[in-house]
């Protein structure tokens, strides 16, 4: 009767690892499917690298050609604020605050007023670069503008090109705003870490 026990208790559990086993695999197979984890060395990312910029962001929603245009109207309800707004833009980057100065890329993407009691935007735009060695790569900006602060900060949540894994922040400072037009001249010192 003790050599039953033995030989049923064995076939369980045998047949327990079996079962568990084949679950194993299974839930390896779909985590691979979805999933792994890779070497950094595989996407050849070295030691990062700690890249500052300086340049002059052009919003300029006046005249013939602006390069922010609006796509959603603000609230009505919401006039000191422009609750609710939504612009599109392709605005210059350029190395000073001259708008003939040279041209170092746009920032293109989008901006709306996401605030009730205050002019607060949110700024999603790409910085995307034509010159030199940084020309066809892109920092992504992702956060809020609060735009009569002295300064503003707001992270940089990736980018493309030679910012491929980037991270950091930006911070805003107004150069001009001219009401009567909209237009603003802003400096954007960029800190973003890459490989």
């Amino acid at each position: 009767m003790a050599d039953c026990h033995f030989y049923l208790f064995t076939i369980l559990f045998i047949s327990s690892l079996c079962i568990l086993s084949i679950a194993l695999i299974i839930k390896e197979e779909q985590n691979n499917s979805f999933a792994k984890t890779l070497d950094p060395n595989t996407l050849n990312l070295k030691q990062e690298k700690l890249t500052h910029f300086r340049f002059y962001w052009h919003d300029i929603v006046s005249g013939k050609k602006p390069s922010s245009v609006l796509v959603i109207p603000p609230q009505a309800n919401y006039s000191s604020t422009k609750f609710g707004m939504v612009a599109m833009i392709d605005d210059p980057l350029t190395e000073g605050p001259e708008l003939s100065s040279k041209l170092v890329g746009k920032a293109q993407g989008f901006y709306g007023s996401a605030s009730q009691q205050e002019v607060g935007l949110i700024m999603a735009m790409n910085f995307a670069f034509s010159e030199g060695k940084y020309n066809g790569s892109t920092i992504t900006v992702l956060g809020r503008n609060t735009v009569f602060s002295k300064v503003r900060e707001m992270p940089v949540i990736g980018g493309s090109g030679l910012f491929r894994f980037a991270r950091g922040y930006v911070q805003a400072r107004t150069q001009q705003f001219t009401p009567s037009s909209g237009d603003a001249i802003v400096e954007y010192n960029v800190y973003v870490l890459h490989y």
